[in-house]
């Protein structure tokens, strides 16, 4: 056959999808079929529960805001033993969210300066033991924290408290007037301390996956080892510290027996974040539901129904970020 031929021979053909996918079911062994069924099995029955789970919360948040003689948004006041009962998630909202925020603001950097720290700086033979203990930190059970908030925490913060209302009293949300140091500073404290071994552990996966050629392009041209850093390993892993950041919010958000130790609970908005008193939505759960009636329980459901809500926000904002970029998962490292 000679170089003519060749050229003007057809190229050859390919399977259409449908033949493909055909050639795949006809090549696919039973247990294939089998595990494809009970992974599909599960994702579904996951989805099942979880709208079982907003459909009673609904259900029994709907009986109970019926009843509600006050606005269930704005009211400063949990009263469900009255008739007619009055209750409101104004102040669990708030120091539901400022609590969180506070142990954002603490434990996001040091996470992520410890995350660095373990992937670039860090000896080798010190990695394992520091590894070791983030890991266990973050298997050890909320109320041992709590336990230790109340008892050691507590007692030793009013030194910093009164040193912040020393120098940042003036501004009004630093200053404080005496007493136990059971407010939302130390709350988030406690917080931060929770949530910094998920952080921790993220960040430092997604800095491990960073592409080895982008940090050797950058030393290459002269770069020191924090312009390595700044110029190659964060922008790689932003969008993975971000999720990792939420994932340690959603925690935050849903603590109930550590808050529950150390917060003296109130229904009153505190201008100053050192003054005691305040509540979130899972530490009023924990407080209140033993001793609660019927349709106390169903106002604490209705509670839980937002918490609920904005806990699925939170992981749904993190899966977000993470579709939006999905080379940081290290699969062309």
């Amino acid at each position: 056959m000679d170089s003519t031929q060749i050229a003007d021979a057809p190229p050859p053909t390919q399977p259409s999808p449908a033949e493909q996918k055909r050639a795949a079911r006809g090549a696919t062994r039973p247990g294939d079929r089998i595990f494809l069924g009970l992974s599909r099995g599960s994702g579904i029955l996951l989805l099942v529960i979880m709208a079982a789970i907003a459909g009673f919360l609904t259900y029994r948040a709907v009986l109970a805001i019926s009843k509600d003689d006050g606005n269930f948004l704005t009211t400063f006041e949990w009263n469900t033993g009255v008739n007619p009962p009055v209750f409101g998630i104004a102040v669990l909202a708030y120091g539901t969210i400022i609590s969180s925020i506070i142990a954002m603001v603490i434990a996001v950097p040091i996470s992520v300066a410890i995350a660095l720290f373990l992937t670039h700086y860090a000896p080798r033979r010190l990695r394992g033991p520091i590894a070791y203990v983030i890991d266990l930190l973050a298997a050890v059970p909320s109320i041992v924290y709590g336990l230790w908030g109340a008892l050691v925490l507590v007692p030793h913060m009013s030194g910093l408290f009164g040193w912040l209302n020393d120098y940042l009293g003036w501004t009004g949300v630093f200053s404080w007037q005496g007493g136990a140091a059971r407010s939302m500073l130390t709350v988030g404290i406690l917080l931060a301390i929770m949530i910094l071994p998920i952080i921790t552990n993220v960040s430092r996966e997604v800095f491990r996956q960073v592409p080895q050629m982008h940090e050797e392009a950058a030393l290459a041209l002269g770069a020191t080892r924090w312009e390595v850093i700044r110029m190659a390993v964060i922008p790689f892993g932003r969008s993975g510290v971000i999720s990792a950041s939420m994932l340690g919010l959603g925690r935050a958000l849903g603590e109930t027996m550590a808050v529950a130790t150390v917060l003296s609970p109130d229904f009153l908005i505190h201008t100053s974040l050192l003054d005691p008193g305040g509540g979130t939505f899972a530490q009023n759960i924990a407080s209140k539901f033993s001793e609660a009636t019927e349709f106390g329980r169903d106002a604490l459901i209705a509670s839980g129904l937002v918490l609920f809500v904005i806990t699925l926000l939170v992981n749904g904002a993190a899966r977000a970020i993470i579709a939006r970029r999905k080379e940081y998962s290290g699969a062309n490292a």
